[in-house]
């Protein structure tokens, strides 16, 4: 790893890497690892062309898949020597295209990297490697009356390498944090494969916050193989409060009221009417179908702190003008409430061919705005939208539903998910919660971020990796992609990622 240092003359540019020779490039991968761990055929190599994002498609040379940490510096230090680009992979989950594959590159598997290391339960820590589902610590941790905290909605099949990689977050962010704030030590490989280590196990470690830099680092900087998390004790009570309101301006409002009184709830979830007709007739999750919007607000603790903040939620809600107020009557009732919101995405899939998960992030106070905007962006493109959000740290989840065989809807659709995005940071916010960059908001990076700013993401990114080899063309705008004119969505036929196929 290099110091940080100017950036390079050709940091900033796309790099050509059709160059590679991809047989002897195969040969030399095939010296250093079993066959059962490397794929080149067409036909296994198809599976990885895309993560959650399958808008977009490219097929990589080879995949790797490593089974020690030794062949991973292998693999990529053959890389670095012959100037081939690396894309890291973990359960292939992320939204914005931050997995898809460089057709003249290498995509680098951490799916067999999937065991539970250590739990030990008077740290309350876990060592994990990146492979390990999301879930699956929580799992391990619960005999010790213990459980990791982050738990986006794909929790069952994402893995904690990737939580890292975009700084996943879930429905209980608001008061326990996202990945940043649970994460104690990581361990990666650097494109020379240099071993690296970030944070410690113990609570603080002197110097530059280097863990904080690599979360939300979408695989640019290092290869992840070993990760030290905070586990949290289980509550001894958690109830949620589920709240219907008449009008989305008079929800967005009191989502802002309930953190202004000084409550930081463990979950403050908020769906819209769209929503939640396609998560009942889905779940049967109990959820009022008249209501233009409901919030659902969780508390955990002791049975007496959650008595007194339910209490402290319901009166709050109550002078905002919920027309209806719910408590979980048990357990049961409560994780069907959540089991409704967790399953807004595949509800989604059941009522439209298509459809676009956007991730922006506003003030709390101008939910109620955004939604009115998007009303009417749904008029202007001729599309629906069902909207979920992370309402209590103002993380937006607006689904744009589409028919990608019907011509023109995909192209409106991301034109759709690109004004969203815009008008976030018109509102104070940014483009990004939780989904990261990738490839899918290359050019709204441009609009947030001026050119002094993306300068220095390339020093940082060129500090670690000055060949711009390990997932190049993601996240930081090149010169190529951030020209300078008015609006910055994606226009129509142009697509941020060179000589990629489109669905």
């Amino acid at each position: 790893m290099t110091l940080l240092h100017d950036l390079p003359a050709n940091a900033a540019k796309d790099t050509d890497f059709s160059a590679v020779d991809r047989a002897s490039l195969v040969a030399e991968l095939a010296d250093v690892l079993p066959g059962r761990c490397l794929m080149t055929e067409l036909e296994d190599l198809r599976p990885y062309e895309c993560d959650g994002l399958s808008m977009y498609r490219k097929v990589p040379l080879a995949v790797a898949l490593p089974e020690t940490e030794a062949q991973v510096i292998e693999v990529l230090r053959i890389c670095q020597r012959r100037g081939v680009p690396v894309v890291a992979r973990g359960s292939g989950t992320g939204l914005s295209g931050g997995a898809l594959p460089h057709e003249h590159g290498v995509l680098l598997s951490l799916a067999r990297f999937n065991r539970i290391l250590s739990v030990d339960a008077r740290s309350r820590t876990a060592i994990v490697q990146p492979g390990v589902r999301n879930l699956a610590i929580s799992e391990a941790a619960a005999l010790h009356g213990l459980y990791y905290a982050p738990d986006p909605s794909s929790q069952i099949a994402c893995s904690i390498g990737g939580n890292v990689a975009e700084n996943a977050g879930g429905v209980h962010c608001l008061k326990y944090g996202l990945t940043v704030h649970n994460v104690l030590r990581v361990r990666a490989i650097t494109i020379e494969g240099e071993v690296v280590e970030f944070g410690s196990h113990g609570l603080d470690m002197p110097g530059y916050d280097m863990l904080a830099l690599l979360h939300g680092s979408e695989g640019m900087l290092a290869v992840i193989t070993e990760i030290t998390v905070k586990l949290t004790p289980k509550p001894l009570l958690a109830q949620c409060v589920m709240a219907s309101f008449d009008d989305v301006v008079k929800a967005g409002d009191a989502v802002a009221a309930i953190i202004a009184a000084g409550i930081i709830p463990a979950g403050l979830e908020m769906m819209d009417q769209p929503a939640t007709a396609a998560v009942e007739e889905f779940v049967r999750a109990g959820y009022p179908l008249d209501a233009k919007a409901i919030l659902l607000c969780e508390s955990d603790g002791t049975p007496e702190e959650v008595a007194e903040e339910v209490a402290r939620v319901c009166q709050v809600l109550e002078g905002q003008g919920a027309t209806q107020i719910q408590v979980s009557r048990d357990e049961v009732e409560r994780l069907k409430f959540w089991a409704g919101r967790k399953a807004a995405f595949p509800a989604a899939g059941r009522i439209s061919p298509d459809y676009y998960c956007m991730d922006g992030t506003i003030p709390r106070k101008r939910l109620g705005e955004m939604l009115q905007a998007i009303v009417e962006m749904e008029k202007k493109y001729g599309l629906r939208c069902m909207n979920v959000f992370h309402a209590g740290d103002g993380n937006l989840h607006p689904l744009i539903l589409f028919d990608a065989n019907v011509p023109g809807e995909l192209e409106r659709a991301e034109d759709f998910g690109g004004e969203i995005l815009e008008l976030s940071v018109a509102l104070g916010g940014t483009v990004t919660g939780e989904h990261g960059v990738g490839i899918e908001k290359i050019n709204q990076m441009c609009v947030q971020f001026d050119e002094a700013e993306r300068h220095t993401f390339f020093r940082i990114k060129a500090a670690f990796d000055e060949q711009g080899l390990l997932n190049p063309g993601k996240a930081i705008p090149t010169l190529h992609r951030c020209a300078e004119f008015g609006r910055m969505h994606v226009h129509h036929g142009e697509v941020p990622f060179p000589n990629i196929e489109r669905f």
